[in-house]
């Protein structure tokens, strides 16, 4: 059937104009929620007001406030994105359909990862051609960060970007339908910070009946600060800027600014009697809660769950720093935690946890990236022979990515969001290896 060259879908707030290729349809820069604009920067998600006529979804939006992260030689421009591109209007989503019909196709809902500080849909990693290609609705959903999304202060609910998330999901229930969409067969994956927070979207009761399945890349179960740990980054924060710890007083201070003393607050101190720092260091901001997530879960879903073989090279060899540690870093940030989210998730579930390891190593940086933080995500979106990937300070290095690897990681995830069931036994880890 030959697609509609401008299709236009009608949403509760509004309609969208698209745009149509050889994959399907696309639909760009769909708000889920109010612009995020002055003191609405610390208050909960609010209803988009809605607009007239309609509207152009065929350019991106622009993305959250976020600072430049550097990873020295390895160029992660294809997962960090363009960085921030200022307009308020950023909590948005952007929707890759097969066609926009009365289909009723399954949804998987893309969470970004970044630290909690970086990140966005307009990421070239999260193209979500081959989704549509085999007849999955792809959402890939922009939230708050750093101060905004995740600082604790007086007069805010903690955890804003989670629930930017949650805000998110209720857009996907709700309007979903009209772009091809089963509202009953939502797929909620994330990778990294993106990963924990669909590992919290498990322990959140707001969260109950809004997705079937959960795909947790490299998150944790156990990355959490708790409140201690995150007063010590707002007092960091509060004095850095000269105002008191409140919602009032930040509210006050444009967003440049507030990434401005992001470097403050680098390498604080947030191991205490009680926890140590779950991000070793690498972000002064997570989930704000009394609990981990993993020992608090409340959503009985289906699970895919896993981490690469060599996750802690992300954050040594780019920088030039000696990789002996890398194995312990990695345990530390995503291994631990997600052993421990799939142990709590089989006790409540009684089956459908589906475990897998990701080891197919890249050969950047003079072959020593290795099968690091972020290495299996071309695979999941079917994108590991894109050149823009390769060369030697390439996500994927200079050699040609293993024949068949792509199609199979991905295969596993498109199986799993309509089935439940990714190709292997419950219980059992599956590896790939190239």
């Amino acid at each position: 059937m030959r697609q509609k060259e401008n299709p236009v879908v009608q949403t509760a707030a509004g309609a969208v104009r698209g745009r149509a290729d050889e994959a399907g349809e696309l639909y760009w820069a769909i708000p889920y929620a109010a612009a995020p604009a002055g003191p609405g920067r610390f208050a909960p998600p609010a209803p988009h007001p809605g607009w007239s006529g309609a509207r152009d979804g065929t350019q991106p939006s622009p993305t959250a406030p976020q600072p430049v992260r550097d990873f020295g030689r390895l160029d992660l421009t294809p997962y960090f994105g363009p960085g921030w591109v200022p307009g308020d209007e950023y909590l948005t989503v952007d929707v890759r359909t097969p066609a926009a019909d009365s289909g009723k196709r399954p949804v998987m809902v893309f969470v970004h990862g970044g630290g909690f500080v970086t990140g966005s849909t307009r990421a070239a990693l999260y193209d979500g051609r081959a989704f549509a290609r085999d007849g999955v609705v792809l959402v890939t959903v922009n939230y708050r960060l750093g101060i905004p999304g995740f600082l604790a202060l007086e007069g805010a609910p903690d955890n804003r970007g989670l629930l930017d998330v949650l805000a998110a999901l209720r857009w996907v229930r709700d309007s979903i339908a009209a772009f091809g969409g089963d509202p009953a067969n939502v797929t909620v994956f994330g990778q990294s910070a993106g990963g924990t927070l669909t590992g919290a979207l498990l322990a959140t009761s707001e969260a109950k009946g809004l997705f079937r399945r959960a795909i947790v890349q490299s998150g944790s179960g156990t990355g959490a600060f708790t409140p201690e740990q995150a007063r010590r980054v707002t007092s960091a924060a509060a004095a850095a800027l000269g105002v008191a710890p409140t919602a009032t007083a930040f509210a006050e201070i444009p967003d440049a600014r507030l990434l401005e003393i992001l470097p403050a607050l680098a390498g604080l101190d947030l191991d205490t009697s009680t926890a140590p720092d779950p991000l070793a260091g690498l972000s002064p901001f997570s989930l704000v809660l009394p609990a981990q997530p993993a020992d608090r879960l409340v959503c009985d879903v289906d699970l895919l769950l896993g981490t690469n073989t060599e996750e802690g090279r992300l954050y040594l060899v780019p920088q030039g720093k000696p990789d002996d540690t890398a194995d312990e870093l990695g345990e530390r940030l995503f291994g631990a935690g997600t052993a421990r989210l799939a142990q709590a998730h089989a006790e409540i579930a009684g089956g459908g946890t589906y475990r897998y390891s990701f080891g197919c190593r890249s050969t950047a940086l003079d072959g020593r990236l290795g099968a690091a933080h972020t290495v299996e995500l071309p695979f999941v979106f079917d994108l590991a022979d894109e050149p823009w990937l390769h060369g030697d300070t390439g996500l994927l290095g200079p050699d040609p990515a293993p024949a068949g690897l792509a199609a199979e990681v991905h295969a596993a995830w498109v199986a799993f969001a309509r089935t439940g069931n990714p190709g292997w036994a419950a219980g059992k880890p599956h590896s790939f290896v190239g």
